[in-house]
Formats: C-alpha cells, sequence, structure tokens
C-alpha cells in the first residue's frame, strides 16, 4: 500500500505547503497516471456504490504503484523522496553559486 497525503506531506516536510508544488517531475506523472487509470477504469466498469468506486480507485493507484516499481527497478533509485521544492531551490542555488 502506498502513503497517504498526510504521510507524504511529512516525508517532505511540508506543513501548509500544497503537496504537489513539492513534487518531481516523476512523481507528477505517476500521480497523474493514477488518477486518469482510475477514470478510464471506472468509465468502463461504472461503479454504482462507494465500495465500488473505492476498489476503482485502488485498481488506478496500482497501475501506478506497478509503474513505479518497475522504474525504481530499473533505475536503482526511490521514485517519491524527501525532495521539495524548498531544498531544490537550495541544492541549484547551492550548484550555481
Amino acid at each position: 500500500m502506498g502513503k497517504t497525503t498526510k504521510e507524504y506531506k511529512m516525508l517532505k516536510g511540508l506543513k501548509k505547503e500544497n503537496l504537489r508544488d513539492n513534487m518531481t517531475n516523476t512523481e507528477l506523472i505517476l500521480n497523474m497516471l493514477a488518477e486518469a487509470s482510475t477514470k478510464d477504469i471506472s468509465q468502463a466498469l461504472s461503479p454504482e456504490t462507494f465500495e465500488e468506486s473505492k476498489k476503482v480507485a485502488q485498481q488506478g493507484g496500482n497501475v501506478a504503484k506497478v509503474a513505479r516499481q518497475e522504474l525504481e527497478a530499473r533505475t536503482g533509485k526511490k521514485v517519491v523522496t524527501a525532495l521539495n521544492a524548498k531544498t531544490t531551490l537550495q541544492l541549484k542555488k547551492g550548484n550555481n553559486g
């Protein structure tokens, strides 16, 4: 199972900041894949109850999870990191200055 929004915010050291604003491009792409997959699965299955919708959401999330695991296996690096906008800016300044 993946992390909750609260767990991701804690990992990235965020309080009130927007989580999406602090995701890497790969994190954003995988998040979008989960959302698009969930929408497509929902359209195909037409869930009628909350429980059915919950299962569809889990299936959509699983599509992105499989993609993330495959990428991590091929690169040897974790996709989800503590990197956030503030630390990214600090790293860029450190490399330029």
